[in-house]
């Protein structure tokens, strides 16, 4: 099933035999899960895929669970690649399509991840599972657990969307509610004395979510018939997805699927990080040196857009496309719309732009803007999404 060889340290380059079951590396970075590219070469074929399940577990020969009794799956994965004309059209980018994470269970290209990380640590013998996490990720580590039968905690900022914490404590995940950020989510988990013992999934802190994340630059590649797009633009928190496309795209052309280097990976964030954008309010993520040099080897960049604009960039997304995004996805929106004006992306080459998660997770956002529109302020829309 896998071709999993070994684990490296993605700072130090350290190896690990994954028998060894680390999560970490002793300098404190994180580990990459390393494949026999060669041998998946010998006996897979991109031809193959397709007879795959219709899942992201079609990619398992790079994926690193050995036993398929231990995979844990609500179907996620091959989310909808869908092309945005009317919005393309809006912003002078005829070739634009939108990667609908929102589609996956639990609303959030999280999905992915948790799968995977749950997945491993069932096939590992563990039972009891941590996450610190603004919203999605906890989410998902829920349902996966729930599936697979594992004990679950959550520790969310008191400030996360009601409905988040409804979904966790639906599927039996504990949560713990948490005054502050990330920042202090984190410390809570590593502090909370009922957290020991249990394995820490959150991003990046074991190896194993990467993979599942790492699906979606597969993905892309084969609905786009293995032929990469230009640009991918993606909301960057930790970095984890970031991290994960980038993984993706240097396997498939060491598989001699894909011709040439991947796409350009431009990170958007979001200047000042609170409430709105929640999800990208990861300050100091664990591998920043990671995701820059995603960024660098394909000639990508980072975008910064203002919150102020992502409600009403979002739904203008809506009335175009029909699809609303979560306000990272609007993110995404925003900085197209500038890089095109400022000439830093090819507007007649493919571009894809990822929306992490359903929009409706964060419908008392949107709400609230559209009650304020109803006032007269639907006339301030026009402008939002390429620079005024």
């Amino acid at each position: 099933m896998t071709t999993l060889s070994h684990l490296e340290c993605g700072l130090c380059g350290r190896v690990f035999d994954p028998g060894e079951r680390p999560l970490r590396c002793g300098c404190g970075g994180p580990l990459l899960v390393r494949y026999d590219l060669e041998r998946a070469r010998r006996s897979w074929s991109r031809d193959w895929v397709r007879n795959g399940p219709s899942t992201m577990w079609r990619y398992a020969p790079v994926l690193p669970v050995r036993r398929p009794d231990a995979i844990v799956s609500l179907g996620e994965g091959m989310t909808p690649l869908i092309r945005a004309a009317r919005l393309g059209e809006r912003l002078g980018a005829p070739q634009l399509w939108i990667k609908e994470e929102g589609a996956n269970p639990t609303g959030s290209v999280k999905a992915r991840a948790m799968a995977c990380a749950v997945s491993m640590a069932r096939e590992e013998g563990v039972r009891k599972l941590a996450a610190a996490s603004m919203g999605n990720a906890g989410a998902a580590l829920a349902a996966c657990a729930a599936s697979a039968g594992l004990d679950a905690q959550v520790y969310l900022p008191a400030s996360a969307p009601r409905s988040v914490q409804l979904e966790c404590r639906a599927c039996g995940a504990r949560v713990r509610l948490v005054e502050g950020g990330p920042a202090e989510c984190r410390r809570a988990l590593e502090e909370d004395r009922e957290a020991e013992g249990r394995r820490d999934v959150s991003p990046l802190r074991e190896p194993y979510g990467l993979e599942g994340a790492k699906t979606l630059g597969y993905e892309l590649a084969e609905q786009f018939n293995w032929e990469p797009p230009a640009a991918i633009l993606l909301p960057v928190g930790a970095g984890m997805t970031l991290i994960g496309v980038w993984k993706a795209f240097e396997e498939l052309a060491e598989l001699g699927w894909i011709a040439g280097r991947g796409p350009r990976l431009v990170a958007v964030r979001v200047e000042g990080c609170s409430a709105v954008a929640a999800e990208l309010a990861v300050p100091g993520p664990l591998a920043e040196g990671l995701w820059a040099k995603a960024i660098a080897s394909g000639g990508g960049a980072v975008a910064a857009v203002g919150e102020a604009e992502l409600l009403e960039t979002g739904l203008e997304t809506a009335r175009l496309e029909g699809i609303l995004p979560s306000p990272e996805g609007a993110a995404c929106v925003a900085a197209l719309g500038r890089l095109l004006a400022e000439g830093a992306l090819d507007p007649g080459r493919r571009i894809v732009l990822l929306n992490p998660g359903a929009g409706m997770k964060r419908r008392e956002l949107y709400a609230g803007r559209l009650g304020r529109e109803s006032a007269g302020e639907a006339d301030k829309l026009g402008g939002l999404i390429t620079p005024r």
